[in-house]
């Protein structure tokens, strides 16, 4: 082989392990610095074929528990369970987690829905299909309104 390959190969490889590098250290530092928080998140009007079915199901919801919940609005044959929010909860097909959801399009450990400062946050914990709020992708800890959907999978929860 020539010298020049040689180099050029030797330089490759060099820049391949700085890229390498940089990369430990941003991860690294994102586990350290903690997430941020988004705020700039519009919520978008859902389309629902009967949306007083929803509505009705999330009020019910809230005079049964004390604070806020998610209420599944899809798939039907799940629609109407209930989850209230405490500190934190975390949403996936694991046993440990506090909303259990039998899809295959759900990661062991999927999201997280918490509490922050009063209001209520959802993060995508890197999964593979990722969590949608309002149909955007949730990229980071996303703010919930009241009203605003998070879809998992096939399953679509409202904040009641």
């Amino acid at each position: 082989m020539p010298e020049q390959l040689l180099t050029i190969l030797k330089l490759c490889l060099l820049a391949l392990l700085y890229l390498f590098f940089l990369r430990v250290v941003r991860a690294v530092w994102v586990e350290v610095s903690g997430p941020r928080l988004r705020k700039e998140h519009q919520p978008v009007e859902p389309s629902e074929p009967d949306p007083r079915k929803s509505a009705k199901a999330a009020a019910k919801a809230r005079k049964a528990a004390k604070g806020p919940v998610l209420v599944v609005v899809a798939p039907p044959e799940q629609q109407g369970h209930t989850f209230p929010l405490g500190e934190e909860i975390t949403v996936g097909r694991a046993a440990g987690c506090q909303v259990t959801l039998e899809d295959s399009y759900v990661s062991q450990i999927h999201a997280r829905v918490f509490a922050r400062d009063g209001q209520i946050y959802v993060e995508d914990l890197g999964s593979t299909n990722g969590t949608y709020l309002n149909r955007r992708k949730v990229a980071g800890p996303m703010l919930v309104n009241r009203g605003d959907r998070v879809q998992v999978g096939s399953t679509v929860m409202e904040l009641g």
